[in-house]
């Protein structure tokens, strides 16, 4: 996974407007990358994780959970399995945050971002 990557991710979160596209955009170029075969986004709802957006072919012997965190509230997780760098996957885990939290449940209250 290289700085270019984390680069267009940023363009990619900055372009789109739709947060489930920026999403699957996301996923997609992670698994273009030398090392990932498959990565995912999961929602927090409801107390259990929901997979939401995937591309590749799962290889759940390699994957990495990050935790996805908006304002210190756990939202969901970025699932990724391969063998790229765990800290640059952190860092994208934190980007895409705010596009995660809009899968999240907030159980019926209102949220002021």
């Amino acid at each position: 996974m290289s700085e270019a990557s984390v680069r267009e991710i940023a363009r990619i979160l900055e372009e789109s407007g739709d947060a489930d596209d920026a999403l699957r955009r996301v996923v997609a170029l992670l698994v273009d990358e030398p090392g990932v075969v498959w990565a995912g986004v999961a929602f927090l709802e409801d107390g259990n994780l929901t997979l939401g957006p995937a591309a590749g072919t799962p290889d759940e012997a390699h994957r990495s959970h990050v935790p996805i965190v908006f304002q210190g509230d756990y939202v969901g997780e970025l699932l990724v399995d391969g063998t790229a760098d765990p800290a640059l996957f952190a860092r994208i885990a934190d980007s895409i945050a705010p596009q995660v939290l809009i899968g999240w449940d907030t159980r019926g209250e209102p949220w002021e971002p």
